[in-house]
């Protein structure tokens, strides 16, 4: 799974021209180590969809921090970035997104903790949890 996961992040590097900077105005605790595995918009659930089956078989909950991601396995930890809004470690119990230019979906509680409910879709980068 680490290779997959190595290759898939060299494979998405092209695509992340929006690296999450540690200065003054971000409450990023850390900049990240790792070369993110993707950067590219995310959204989040609708709130219609709870107790929904997602593609794990689990129900979806909005206050779990959990995302949809088209081929990393469930159970899989990543850590998602919003420059200047903080980052959260998500699981993913889903699949998806499947709208071109969006890399992941998450969670409403997700949503919450890095400040995209009003957008709806934002510009992330998602890295490996460590």
């Amino acid at each position: 799974m680490r290779l997959g996961i190595l290759l898939l992040g060299i494979g998405l590097l092209s695509a992340c021209s929006n690296q999450p900077s540690n200065s003054g105005e971000s409450n990023v605790a850390s900049a990240p180590s790792l070369a993110p595995l993707a950067c590219a918009k995310a959204s989040y659930y609708s709130d219609s969809l709870a107790g929904n089956s997602t593609a794990s078989g689990k129900p979806y909950d909005p206050s779990k921090l959990t995302a949809a991601h088209r081929r990393l396995d469930f159970g899989t930890k990543l850590r998602v970035t919003r420059e200047g809004h903080g980052e959260v470690v998500v699981t993913v119990n889903d699949r998806g997104p499947f709208i071109d230019g969006r890399v992941i979906d998450l969670s409403r509680a997700v949503a919450e903790k890095i400040d995209i409910l009003t957008d709806g879709v934002v510009d992330v980068c998602i890295y490996p949890a460590n």
